[in-house]
């Protein structure tokens, strides 16, 4: 089965209004939900809204921050969910940043990778009915138990993984890698890392999605959201070990020096392309199909305008 997936909440849709956009969306053959979580609407709530109103489709988290949530809050949250839509719920677990986890939640970011581990690993535990008690690496827990009946069957947890470390953290602990901000060429060399930790992994892949004729407006959208994340530290490096680094090297300079519109025109347009899926709905179907050849087992849509989503929609959706 060909999974095709869309990034909920929609921009300029307001949460109680996406009942009605959901359920045109399974109509039209998108197979899955996936929410993320960092600035605007937490990653739980938009999908237990989808549970209910669309018991058809997969759902997924791309992701949860590993900090910003205590791990038996975290366990708790996933079972929850995972009992609102039985088989049909996927756990996304990543490190985030420094800028959502420090800088926003006032939580150190420290250790990200042993975070992680330790995460995955508790939760499994945690959703399996076990009682923790252990010093992690990176937390303690002592004497939790989830007051329910555990998930049956547990959700699959994936892993958000930028370079090598992670790509086989999510191979090796994980049920696959969530990928994102990365071109096809990019795919083919993280998606082997993650199969080397063994067969029948998943790779998820958020792709931002800008479905219009008008290039110049393309890219304009492209480079104010690639600078936007590529100067965070550990994208910048992510891209560094892809191999953009002297492509990103001006924009990173300006973006150092506080000039952030000359940050933003550096991003020379091969890399937007390269990043930004952009052109006529058809185009863009391919560009999309051109991820799946490469190793994508879910693209996951991220639309970037929010002039009319319903259409973006209808012209994306799976021919």
């Amino acid at each position: 089965m060909a999974r095709l997936g869309m990034t909920i909440p929609l921009t300029g849709i307001p949460l109680h209004a996406h009942r009605d956009v959901l359920r045109e969306m399974v109509d039209l053959g998108y197979t899955d939900f996936w929410s993320s979580e960092a600035g605007g609407h937490d990653g739980f709530t938009p999908l237990a809204l989808a549970a209910a109103w669309t018991p058809e489709a997969r759902l997924g988290i791309a992701i949860i921050p590993a900090y910003t949530r205590g791990p038996a809050l975290l366990a708790q949250s996933a079972a929850s969910l995972a009992e609102a839509a039985p088989g049909r719920f996927v756990m996304g677990i990543g490190a985030s940043s420094n800028v959502i986890v420090e800088g926003w939640n006032g939580i150190p970011f420290e250790a990200p990778y042993a975070r992680v581990r330790d995460t995955v690993e508790f939760l499994r535990r945690a959703l399996s009915g076990e009682k923790v008690s252990g010093e992690f690496e990176s937390f303690r827990v002592q004497g939790f138990k989830l007051q329910m009946t555990p998930p049956d069957p547990a959700p699959p947890i994936l892993i958000a993984a930028l370079r090598e470390g992670m790509l086989r953290l999510a191979g090796r602990r994980g049920d696959g890698a969530i990928l994102n901000w990365l071109s096809v060429e990019d795919v083919r060399k993280v998606a082997p890392i993650v199969h080397a930790g063994g067969p029948g992994k998943e790779i998820v892949a958020r792709l931002f999605v800008i479905p219009t004729a008008d290039r110049a407006l393309a890219r304009a959208i492209g480079r104010r959201a690639a600078a936007a994340y590529l100067n965070v530290p550990v994208y910048a490096a992510y891209h560094e070990w892809l191999g953009r680094g002297e492509r990103l090297a001006s924009m990173w300079a300006h973006w150092q020096a506080g000039d952030r519109k000359a940050a933003v025109e550096a991003i020379p347009d091969e890399v937007v392309d390269q990043l930004v899926i952009h052109g006529s709905p058809e185009a863009c179907r391919e560009h999309v199909e051109r991820y799946r050849e490469a190793g994508v087992t879910t693209p996951v849509l991220a639309l970037m305008t929010a002039d009319d989503p319903r259409r973006a929609i209808r012209e994306l959706a799976p021919r």
